[in-house]
């Protein structure tokens, strides 16, 4: 099996959609969108579609129908082809004038009968058949007006969008998040007295919505894919109560019953919930350029994973700020570059100095091999020195195109080293170094009133000081790393302190940016009043105490906190990193907290077994391959450090890393508030 086995089952995948593509108008979904961008690039796609006219749109109910001179349409979607989905394709097939339709779908056909309320035992006799996809062939020749028309709909695994050969994120799934005790209130309130749940521990398949349940089979339909094209059989574990019903799905998916036995390789896939360890997540301890970068840079439009680069700097045009938006941004995903993506992949695996230093190397190969007049200069290397490597690309055409990709990775390297967030990059650190002492030294009141006199209303912040959202960051960060809390009067007195000034600041804020709109429920501040704003900042505090006994039922990974002695200061030992370790134990142990997910009859026999006599449960160590997903989103640098300690602790073993999204600090505020958590948009 090849390294790069996310890379090439992403490009497998793409090749069966490009067949198909020839002179068509092409409709993407945002998630399919960017499984293309990272996985292949858009002009792969273009070049597929051939003819001098660009014909991609995106799929949406506004979308423009095909002309008379455009008889082909292909559809690639993420999702589930049911309710508003199919609507909309029908709404963009009756204004058009297709006679050839095809549809992609990145939900298998056995998802697709699950939706459709279709009995295990009757899906399971329809093997070979795929009556969904037949009867919408028959639907789309109706909408083209033409029962002779020809119709196609068929599944292909576009579940991941590869960032490096041994990382990948699943952009159709960056919405899922694990759940927290309060999503536990709200799932008792819909079931009787006698079945109510006593914890997050209790939460099993049947507690979930039906929402959240098909959500999870659409993942692990995709997932049972990649399994079968890295020709693996899966052994499933879990860490968390989400992970274990994700994992238990993996484990028992009956379509892959044959799959499996077959297999010619073994591979072990760990699950982990995010929500264990959020100070990872919200943390500035990272030392890696692209992190930064991530946090500093506007979004991609459409994307959750990739940047805006702006590019005005290459151009004649005046950089004034409304030139930025005639000027197509660039990017960091650089899938057809292979210079670009060489760096990319050396930004993703060296800390900051180094990687700003590599940068600098390639810019200077490039104008070199470009004969362009290059002034070296050693030392320190600064965004404007950056800068004039990349302007003596300017008016050099055949330069620029020869080395576009590794442009736009100098630009956002430029951009970023002297964005207003780098520099405060480095007070967060500062801060939260801190904090880490006065865990270990103070009560968490203590470290409570520590934090009060930096919530400060917009008219007496400098840009030195935090705004409501970077304050959210830090008290993530504290009650997350700080753990199970013992609730006293200090801490009470302290919590209600902090909570009086936060809604007071929320109240006086000029304009409420969309992350406290959705914490306050309110569009605008000056209709936002204290009483209101106190009733949001104490349900931000019900899940600020969930972070901190999120760890509460584990009993090996309890703490993500080293105290610190006479020799040592105290430190933050991520969970993942734990995780890990145990994995690769040398001894073995049978870990309590990583639990193995029984795949039928034969497992649950075993395990009856050991009971009375000496039978080895699966261990993931026993694989060599190790797939480690992690729910709810992941940054560079625990990818990095994933890969690193493998590396060390057990060389040889194959690790892949996947997501649900790349994480930045700011991210983790709007996942935890988000509203649709047990009730995902599956689109209808």
């Amino acid at each position: 099996m090849s390294a790069s086995g996310v890379l090439s089952f992403t490009q497998q995948g793409w090749e069966q959609v490009l067949a198909k593509v020839k002179r068509a108008v092409v409709y993407l979904d945002s998630a399919c969108a960017e499984s293309l961008h990272w996985g292949c690039g858009s002009t792969r796609l273009l070049e597929a579609v051939g003819g001098p006219d660009c014909h991609l749109r995106e799929f949406e109910p506004d979308a423009v129908g095909g002309g008379a001179k455009q008889p082909k349409a292909v559809f690639v979607l993420s999702c589930l082809l049911k309710g508003r989905t199919v609507e909309i394709l029908r709404d963009i097939i009756c204004r058009s004038h297709f006679q050839y339709c095809v549809v992609v779908t990145a939900v298998s056909h056995a998802v697709h009968l699950t939706a459709n309320h279709v009995p295990a035992a009757a899906a399971a006799e329809m093997e070979g058949q795929q009556p969904v996809f037949e009867q919408l062939e028959e639907k789309l020749c109706e909408w083209m007006g033409n029962m002779n028309y020809t119709a196609e709909v068929f599944h292909v695994p576009l579940l991941l969008a590869p960032v490096a050969p041994h990382f990948a994120l699943t952009p159709a799934f960056a919405s899922l998040f694990p759940l927290l005790p309060q999503d536990v209130h709200l799932l008792n309130s819909t079931r009787p007295d006698k079945r109510k749940l006593g914890s997050l521990g209790d939460v099993d398949a049947t507690a979930l919505t039906p929402e959240l349940l098909l959500q999870i089979r659409c993942l692990v339909s995709g997932l049972s894919s990649l399994c079968e094209h890295l020709g693996v059989r899966e052994e499933c574990f879990a860490v968390g109560s989400l992970s274990r019903v994700i994992a238990a799905d993996l484990a028992n998916y009956a379509p892959a019953k044959n799959r499996k036995k077959t297999a010619a390789g073994r591979a072990s896939v760990v699950f982990m919930d995010r929500t264990l360890d959020l100070t990872g997540a919200v943390g500035h301890h990272g030392d890696n350029l692209v992190e930064k970068i991530i946090s500093a840079l506007p979004q991609l439009p459409g994307h959750t994973n990739d940047v805006m680069v702006n590019m005005i700097e290459l151009t004649a045009l005046q950089t004034e700020e409304e030139n930025c938006n005639v000027v197509a941004p660039g990017c960091l995903a650089q899938s057809n570059d292979t210079t670009a993506k060489a760096l990319w992949e050396a930004l993703l695996n060296t800390k900051h100095k180094e990687a700003v230093m590599e940068v600098r190397r390639h810019l200077v190969e490039a104008a070199s091999r470009e004969n362009l007049p290059i002034k070296m200069s050693m030392g320190r290397v600064t965004p404007g020195q950056l800068m004039s490597y990349i302007q003596l690309f300017k008016n050099n055409l055949k330069a620029l195109m020869n080395h576009c990709g590794l442009l736009q990775l100098g630009l956002a390297t430029a951009q970023t080293l002297k964005h207003p967030q780098t520099a405060k990059w480095d007070n967060f650190l500062a801060f939260e170094r801190l904090l880490l002492q006065s865990i270990g030294e103070s009560t968490m009141s203590v470290v409570l009133n520590q934090l009060l006199p930096m919530i400060k209303p917009v008219t007496q912040r400098t840009n030195e000081d935090y705004s409501p959202e970077e304050l959210l960051i830090l008290l993530i960060y504290i009650y997350s790393v700080t753990g199970e809390l013992t609730v006293d009067k200090d801490l009470g007195e302290a919590e209600e302190k902090v909570k009086k000034a936060l809604a007071q600041v929320f109240c006086e804020e000029s304009e409420l940016s969309p992350l406290l709109q959705k914490i306050t429920d309110w569009d605008s501040s000056i209709n936002l009043t204290f009483h209101n704003s106190k009733i949001a900042v104490d349900k931000l505090f019900t899940s600020l105490r969930d972070i901190a006994g999120a760890r509460s039922l584990m009993k090996q990974f309890k703490s993500v906190y080293v105290p610190g002695n006479h020799t040592h200061q105290a430190s933050y030992k991520p969970l993942l990193k734990q995780v890990v370790e145990e994995i690769f134990h040398p001894e073995r142990p049978d870990s309590i907290d990583i639990e193995h997910m029984s795949s039928g009859l034969t497992d649950l026999l075993k395990t009856g077994f050991s009971m009375f006599m000496k039978v080895s449960r699966p261990h993931p160590s026993d694989y060599p391959v190790l797939i480690l997903f992690v729910v709810g989103g992941v940054t560079v640098s625990e990818v990095k450090m994933v890969k690193d300690l493998v590396a060390s602790l057990k060389p040889g073993t194959q690790v892949i890393v996947l997501s649900t999204r790349l994480l930045k600090p700011f991210n983790i505020p709007e996942l935890l508030f988000a509203t649709d958590r047990l009730h995902p948009d599956l689109g209808f």
